[in-house]
């Protein structure tokens, strides 16, 4: 982290192991993945060829342990999460998408069988996985989805559709969520089971560097043990969603950084009334308000992650960091891209495509109206927007 941007030490509070992580996937983001990523935005391009080099860098499943898992801490996770993020919003969903919700989902929820199988070659990159949970008629709430599993026999049949679903058209498996008699459960469902179409959504105007995908499930047949058997009720993938959010939090602190880091770069190049931009008083406020509010951020996802590797991180708690620091990055993109004047509406400066990529970042895993309204409930003690059954499932 440059001097410009540590204005608290916070390297001083992590460990040698902790700075070299970070220092290995930024150096990595620097390299294959900065240079690049202009074209791959306005390609609407995910560049899967660097999946193999994620794994290498050992990413993939990074939180979790055994079954070839690299089996890092949730501080590490995160400081690689802000790095991949710095990069590109779709970088680090892929990441997430692949290690805090379909493997975290199998290693969570799957038998023993099931993982042995799935876990080492996804820790790999060799099979990517997805997860279904949000369909086109419920985001937010999603125990009212209509995605139905029956049993026949010794199978399982699937039907419904699934929205918003990050990897779907690369994947070789799908986490897919479903009701059933008993309540909601989760399948693993390999992609290329008869009745499963994944379709890449387009046009986006943001997180164009990445995948999303409408899933369509037409009486797609599996086998009994392909149900996750730990996963009961919607507190099974809510278990998944909030490991993605710790990383969300950790994350966009890295879109937020490279933001300010561009623009204080420019301001300090760009000439005007024969002297730089950087020496004007308004100038200089906007940097220092970006600067306090990355060093806000970074302090509370490191509590987290502090927290979370001591076994003590609450939910409410990751919905402080999911909330509080993704409004601060949207923030500070905006404000870099004043900074950049008409140049920051191209391609050859980050902050416009931050600023359009968090859009999306704000409203997964929870929106914003989620995550405050999480928080009200743990403030008074009233849940204002479920019903007291969803509550106790959660």
């Amino acid at each position: 982290m440059s001097a410009t941007t540590d204005l608290l030490d916070f390297d001083g509070q992590l460990s040698e192991a902790e700075r070299d992580v970070r220092d290995r996937v930024r150096a990595f983001v620097n390299t294959r993945v900065k240079p690049a990523i202009a074209g791959w935005y306005d390609a609407a391009r995910f560049p899967a060829e660097l999946i193999p080099e994620l794994a290498d860098l050992g990413v993939l499943g990074m939180h979790l342990t055994g079954y070839g898992c690299p089996g890092r801490s949730a501080v590490e996770y995160g400081l690689a999460a802000m790095e991949l993020e710095a990069g590109d919003s779709g970088l680090r969903t892929f990441v997430s998408v692949q290690g805090s919700l379909a493997m975290s989902a199998i290693h969570k929820h799957g038998s023993e069988a099931q993982k042995q199988k799935w876990l080492p070659p996804m820790a790999r990159g060799e099979v990517i996985g997805c997860f279904g949970l949000t369909e086109p008629d419920s985001g937010s709430d999603p125990g009212s989805m209509t995605t139905f599993a029956r049993r026949d026999g010794d199978e399982w049949v699937i039907n419904g559709a699934k929205r918003w679903i990050g990897l779907a058209s690369i994947a070789h498996i799908a986490v897919i969520w479903a009701q059933t008699d008993e309540g909601v459960r989760g399948f693993v469902v390999p992609t290329d089971t008869p009745g499963f179409t994944a379709t890449p959504i387009a046009p986006k105007m943001s997180m164009r560097a990445s995948i999303q995908c409408d899933i369509a499930l037409a009486d797609v047949r599996l086998p009994l043990d392909a149900q996750l058997p730990e996963a009961r009720g919607l507190r099974a993938p809510f278990s998944c969603l909030n490991e993605a959010r710790y990383g969300i939090g950790w994350g966009v602190i890295g879109a937020a950084r490279d933001s300010y880091e561009t623009a204080l770069d420019y301001a300090g190049r760009r000439m005007q009334f024969n002297q730089p931009i950087a020496s004007f008083q308004l100038t200089q406020s906007k940097l220092v308000d970006m600067a306090l509010e990355i060093e806000k951020a970074q302090l509370v996802a490191l509590r987290l992650g502090r927290l979370k590797d001591a076994g003590r991180l609450q939910p409410h708690q990751i919905s402080v960091a999911k909330l509080a620091n993704t409004r601060a990055a949207i923030a500070v993109a905006r404000e870099a891209r004043t900074i950049l004047g008409g140049n920051g509406v191209t391609a050859d400066y980050s902050p416009m495509r931050h600023a359009a990529n968090l859009e999306s970042v704000r409203t997964y895993e929870g929106t914003d109206e989620i995550h405050t309204l999480v928080l009200g409930a743990h403030l008074t003690g009233i849940p204002a927007f479920r019903t007291a059954a969803a509550q106790e499932d959660r």
